[in-house]
């Protein structure tokens, strides 16, 4: 049986030393590539590029899509400027991200954002983020924990009848939490299905349950077997490719 592959969208680190300083490489952070293989899927790396064409074919070839973590989203994509204490951005990422989910939605394969690609998906469908935590009125927790990366430190609440619930098989977890922009208002077409004790919304889902976007990442928890079923994200990923 062909297992199916699933693209996860790169980005680019720039070497700050050795024998090539600011030469930029095309990464993901293996704990995607394991979390795939360890569902039986085959992970391919989406390289960043600017060529519409080019990340046409590149989704082409792929039968399911995660969005991987990295920058602060350009506020220009959901109206606003930059405030003081937005992080460093990368607009053409951005459209790369965008590019590669509409054409996944068109292809009608399976989604999954996670935490910077959770908010690519709230953006790209019309919402909004806070750009920074502090921006947010009321008291927020940390989310930006300062430990172990596969180390649960808050709360998750998710709706009970939502997709998210079902591929989970768990409504009430703790999660790791690397983030410190938010999601303000979900976009038009997207459902609110998961939160923090403090109220951030850290889960949303689109009607049909094709695009499932936590703004966790599960990824570095796949090996934390207090939290095994964190893999059924993948698992979901890997079983409704096309």
């Amino acid at each position: 049986m062909t297992k199916p592959i699933i693209g996860i969208s790169g980005s680019v680190i720039i070497d700050d030393g050795g024998i090539f300083p600011g030469y930029h490489r095309s990464y993901v952070n293996e704990d995607y590539v394991d979390s795939v293989v360890q569902n039986g899927g085959i992970p391919y790396i989406i390289p960043f590029n600017e060529n519409d064409e080019v990340i046409k074919m590149q989704l082409d070839n792929v039968q399911g899509l995660i969005l991987s973590g990295g920058h602060d989203v350009d506020p220009r994509f959901y109206g606003e400027e930059p405030k003081q204490k937005i992080g460093a951005t990368w607009p053409e990422r951005d459209h790369f991200d965008m590019r590669l989910l509409k054409l996944a939605e068109a292809n009608g394969i399976p989604v999954l954002g996670i935490c910077r690609g959770a908010q690519i998906i709230n953006v790209a469908h019309g919402g909004t983020l806070y750009q920074d935590l502090s921006y947010r009125s009321e008291e927020t927790l940390k989310h930006s924990q300062g430990h172990s990366p596969s180390l649960p430190t808050h709360g998750m609440k998710v709706e009970e009848n939502s997709k998210l619930a079902e591929v989970l098989g768990k409504t009430d977890f703790r999660v790791n939490s690397f983030h410190h922009q938010l999601i303000k208002d979900v976009a038009p077409d997207l459902i609110k299905v998961a939160t923090a004790p403090d109220g951030v919304i850290e889960g949303l889902e689109n009607k049909d349950g094709s695009i499932l976007a936590v703004q966790w990442h599960p990824e570095m928890l796949h090996r934390n077997k207090k939290v095994a079923f964190m893999n059924n994200l993948f698992k979901w990923v890997v079983d409704n490719a096309k």
